[in-house]
């Protein structure tokens, strides 16, 4: 443990500079895909296989014996083996974007933040997920900080998702009132926005908090930023939009454009901004699932782009490609694992390197 005014020269990197490896786990949890968990395995070999070939993979799995069952999707999809590490420790759920560490680093130090996780105040099972940072970092032996903030003179651990943040690395965090300042959230009570926004300062070296309203239907995580608006580069947003307005997205996703079009980055400068289209309203046993194309991930050389057989996946890729000329755009059918509530972006974590 360091002090954490320490913290000061610390910043949390921008998901496209280099990674050291990506986190995932391997899916165990039938009750996230009722009736298609047997097609589940399928996709996250399929993800897995892709990043291997141009970083690390450090997968978590409940016990030893799952790895006989593993290797064999991963042969299938032609992964890099060598670059597959397995770590046995148990989880909950997969969405490590929300129950991994997320790490800050200066030029030759990197410090792993635990941030308490609740499950997104939704679920009851959550006591693996939130042990998984204190457990990796046995492994992994870094420094570690479990960030606290100071309410009625008690010290309390705060609660913060992956999946609620996008920064840019230079010092501009984005995230929705929704997630973090409604009060169904249950995440931090008693914090308020100056409050929210002093932590991000202090923890993750951002000055500059753009704070958009709502997220999108379907999000069982009360508005979480990576599906409505992610960071490309310093200074380029892709944001959802909703062409259709009859759908109940086209509102929020309304708002949250016009709170961005007047938005400044850490410099005071207007941020270019690039709309994505969505999907059409998917429904799994008439649920509506969270389909939306900003939940990719980047990786070295890559990003990892869901589609949903949806007539708007072969615009949206252009898109892509047009804006990220050095990486390869890899689409992943996500028409199964959405209905998790979640795609390729919650399910993984990057661990960036140092230099």
């Amino acid at each position: 443990m360091i002090k954490q005014s320490n913290l000061s020269n610390f910043r949390m990197p921008a998901e496209w500079e280099k990674q050291e490896s990506t986190l995932i786990a391997w899916p165990h949890n039938k009750n996230d895909w009722p009736g298609r968990f047997e097609n589940i395995p399928d996709v996250f070999a399929q993800i897995i296989s892709q990043i291997s070939k141009v970083q690390k993979v450090k997968i978590l799995i409940q016990h030893n014996l799952v790895k006989k069952n593993i290797h064999p999707l991963l042969r299938k999809y032609k992964a890099k083996l060598k670059n597959i590490i397995f770590i046995t420790i148990k989880t909950d759920r997969v969405w490590t974007r929300d129950s991994g560490p997320i790490y800050v680093v200066n030029k030759n130090k990197k410090i792993l933040l635990d941030w308490k996780f609740n499950a997104w105040a939704k679920y009851n099972n959550y006591k693996y997920d939130n042990a998984i940072n204190k457990k990796l970092n046995k492994i992994k032996n870094l420094e570690l900080i479990k960030p606290k903030f100071k309410i009625q003179k008690k010290f309390k651990d705060i609660v913060l998702e992956g999946g609620s943040i996008d920064v840019n690395g230079k010092g501009t965090i984005i995230t929705t009132k929704e997630c973090l300042l409604s009060k169904v959230q249950q995440r931090n009570p008693g914090l308020k926005k100056k409050d929210i926004e002093n932590i991000f300062n202090k923890y993750l070296g951002a000055k500059n908090t753009i704070w958009l309203n709502k997220g999108i239907a379907g999000d069982d995580t009360h508005g979480h930023i990576d599906d409505i608006a992610r960071f490309i580069d310093t200074n380029k947003i892709f944001l959802a939009y909703e062409y259709n307005k009859k759908d109940k997205n086209f509102k929020p996703l309304d708002e949250n454009y016009k709170i961005l079009n007047i938005s400044k980055d850490q410099n005071g400068k207007k941020i270019t901004i690039i709309k994505l289209p969505m999907p059409k309203p998917i429904f799994i046993e008439k649920t509506r699932v969270p389909a939306s194309y900003l939940n990719f991930y980047i990786a070295n050389k890559i990003v990892l782009v869901p589609v949903f057989k949806d007539k708007n996946d072969k615009k949206v890729l252009k898109i892509f490609k047009r804006n990220f000329r050095n990486r390869k755009i890899i689409p992943i059918d996500c028409l199964d694992l959405i209905w998790g509530f979640g795609a390729i972006h919650c399910m993984t974590q990057q661990e960036p390197a140092l230099n």
